[in-house]
């Protein structure tokens, strides 16, 4: 392979030696200069026109304007008569003179600014709020709801009005039977730790609507009265009731019962088909535990919830109860 002529290591090959073997010149390009790593020079060295003296060096911007005497006179007298006239003003903010005082702006009332966050709570004129005004109201109560209603609570129970066999025994038990009864009857028989706990925090006087389960149209079918609150319940100690409980002791018990009593049978049953359709989101009935928690014989219902479903079965919630109540003291 030919050598090249611009590598390093051959160019003292390519150097011009004389008698005594000391390198006069190496091989340089056209243009006479030494071969450098940069861009060669487009002149040789020394060959640049050198800049003349006689006049003023010009820089890359715009020349300098070159003035006759008579105008560098003027020029030099213009500028006495500015400094005379007073301080020179710059470009920036103007200087405040000694004495004076810079007028403040007319006070306007601030624009209320659009914000995105919670909007500035407004204060009286002296600054300073009440106790009172401090203080949060309380949320008024639905004018649906009357205050005695919102008093006492309400629940959901449900047994099953048609014949069917647990270990041999009938479980039917109807609001026609309740209503049958002459004492109170013990609700007994409920295995689930939620609808325990539900019954143990009824209170005497508390309304419950009775339910129909598990039968062709189930739904709600009338009111009963919490007339006794819970109690152990008993039956889970009977070897031969349906829903003994070998686990519950009573040193330990698990269950209990309440006792209720008949007060009031619908002219017009509410069925599940009913409490579904208002039900749904944005209904009145959105959050009834009934539906949300289907397999729970016992659950609670709100005042608003209480009225709602009597008005599905055509009742005046203002008349009913009281009505019957009435009858039951007479």
């Amino acid at each position: 392979m030919a050598d090249s002529v611009g590598t390093p290591s051959k160019r003292v090959r390519n150097s011009e030696s004389d008698a005594e073997g000391e390198i006069v010149s190496e091989a340089t390009p056209q243009t006479g200069e030494k071969r450098k790593r940069g861009r060669p020079r487009k002149y040789p060295e020394g060959t640049f026109p050198k800049p003349s003296t006689d006049g003023p060096k010009r820089g890359r911007g715009r020349p300098r304007k070159i003035l006759t005497e008579e105008e560098s006179a003027a020029a030099a007298a213009q500028k006495e008569a500015s400094a005379a006239d007073g301080p020179k003003r710059g470009r920036g903010r103007p200087r405040k003179e000694p004495g004076t005082e810079t007028p403040k702006p007319a006070t306007t009332t601030p624009k209320k600014k659009d914000g995105r966050g919670r909007p500035r709570k407004s204060l009286p004129a002296n600054g300073t709020e009440g106790a009172a005004e401090t203080k949060s109201k309380p949320e008024a109560t639905p004018s649906s709801v009357p205050k005695e209603d919102a008093a006492r609570s309400y629940w959901l129970m449900k047994a099953e009005p048609e014949s069917r066999l647990e270990k041999g025994v009938d479980v039917k038990f109807s609001i026609d039977d309740l209503a049958a009864a002459k004492t109170p009857e013990p609700w007994d028989g409920v295995r689930n730790a939620v609808a325990r706990n539900l019954m143990r925090d009824m209170k005497k006087g508390d309304y419950a609507f009775f339910y129909h389960s598990n039968c062709k149209t189930p739904g709600v079918v009338g009111v009963m009265e919490i007339v006794q609150e819970h109690s152990v319940d008993e039956s889970a100690f009977d070897s031969k009731h349906p829903y003994y409980d070998p686990k519950a002791t009573r040193e330990n018990p698990k269950w209990v019962v309440v006792h209720v009593e008949f007060r009031y049978k619908f002219k017009k049953q509410v069925t599940l088909n009913d409490l579904k359709t208002h039900a749904q989101p944005g209904k009145a009935l959105e959050n009834l535990q009934t539906i949300k928690q289907s397999r729970l014989s016992v659950s609670s219902v709100t005042p608003a919830q209480w009225r709602y479903i009597l008005e599905l079965a055509g009742e005046d919630p203002s008349q009913l109860l009281k009505t019957e109540f009435d009858d039951e003291s007479e």
